[in-house]
């Protein structure tokens, strides 16, 4: 798994320097009242007269989700606390007045905020999109390689972190510094969600926290599944999830191990690429998507964006030719999002699947 995560990874570190200067939206991704869809609509299945999804045409762009919240509850803090991180270094963590949360989806420094522990985080990766750390300095250059003076100069007292950023040379510099560092699992499923949160919990000395969330984040997916399972039409739509960078050779298939099928499968969709045993990344090439010819496509809205947009997503070879490209049928998720899972995965899920049946906004 380590190795099918890093491909993606370098893919998309690859080329965030120059999305990460994307502000403008991409053309042609103008949605249909129909088909566009806000996170924080809370409307039910049975308030709400839904089309056909396979009638919907267009692209659908997931809003950005609002801040977690902090789970509620008298926790106590117990610290010190040595923990085993995933690569089996023991680790003690003393202080955490000054927490750094580092990795490529986003997830870790959610889930601290979810924790309570938000006001404690003191630098980003750019995949921390959150309003209440927007003016947080970013510790992360051309994308998502991490820069060992800046986050020493920060003077953290704990860093939770996985794999996914690096190079693994700069968070090994930075532990042999004397800077308590907790590697965990960077694969991001609905199956690994609740470990992680405990893992991160535990490493903060939050243990009782941890084990609210986790149950608090069960019961809204649990929920989330039921309503969706009531907007989704009986016959599963067919979906593929796009990874692009650019106009030149980024262009993938996800298949299982990415989190994406789960993503698909967690909104409802069938993810035939999964199913027809597409294991890893798969070239997206004509071939390929017109075997699998699928009814709609998921995308990063970055990944979206720097592929030029709607119109030159037409022109690569095979697109037009399946259903989604003759309905011109995306759903457009936050990088952000897509594949972090974490402590608002059912608001994910909700939202992408409101994009995807065209669940009207409030």
């Amino acid at each position: 798994m380590r190795t099918k995560i890093s491909a993606l990874t370098a893919l998309i570190a690859a080329a965030a320097l120059t999305l990460s200067a994307c502000s403008t939206s991409p053309s042609g991704t103008q949605s249909t009242p129909e088909a566009t869809a806000e996170s924080t609509d809370t409307a039910t299945a049975e308030t709400v007269n839904l089309p056909d999804p396979r009638t919907l045409t267009g692209v659908s762009s997931v809003a950005e989700l609002p801040d977690p919240e902090p789970i509620s509850g008298d926790f106590t803090q117990q610290l010190p606390v040595t923990v085993t991180d995933v690569e089996g270094r023991q680790v003690t963590v003393t202080d955490t007045s000054r927490i750094l949360a580092l990795d490529i989806y986003g997830t870790l420094s959610r889930t601290v905020i979810s924790l309570g522990l938000g006001d404690k985080l003191v630098g980003r990766t750019i995949s921390s999109t959150e309003a209440q750390l927007a003016k947080l300095p970013v510790v992360t250059e051309n994308g998502h390689s991490l820069n060992a003076e800046a986050i020493l100069s920060l003077k953290p007292t704990v860093i939770v972190a996985d794999r996914s950023v690096g190079p693994p040379e700069v968070l090994d510099q930075i532990a042999a510094a004397g800077v308590p560092v907790v590697l965990v699992e960077q694969e991001r499923s609905l199956a690994k969600n609740g470990e992680l949160m405990k893992t991160v919990a535990h490493a903060l000395g939050m243990d009782q926290a941890g084990d609210a969330l986790v149950t608090r984040t069960d019961k809204e997916i649990e929920e989330a599944k039921a309503q969706i399972a009531a907007w989704a039409p009986e016959k599963p739509l067919n979906g593929v999830f796009l990874y692009a960078r650019g106009n030149a050779g980024v262009f993938f298939i996800l298949g299982g191990g990415y989190g994406s099928d789960a993503l698909l499968e967690g909104v409802g969709v069938h993810d035939i690429a999964t199913a027809q045993g597409i294991k890893d990344l798969a070239p997206a090439n004509a071939e390929a998507l017109v075997s699998l010819n699928p009814e709609v496509y998921f995308m990063m809205t970055h990944g979206l964006e720097s592929a030029g947009g709607l119109e030159q997503l037409l022109t690569r070879p095979g697109i037009a030719d399946t259903i989604a490209g003759k309905n011109q049928r995306i759903v457009s998720i936050p990088d952000g999002m897509a594949l972090s899972f974490g402590p608002q995965t059912a608001q994910v899920l909700l939202a992408v699947a409101k994009a995807t049946y065209g669940v009207p906004a409030k």
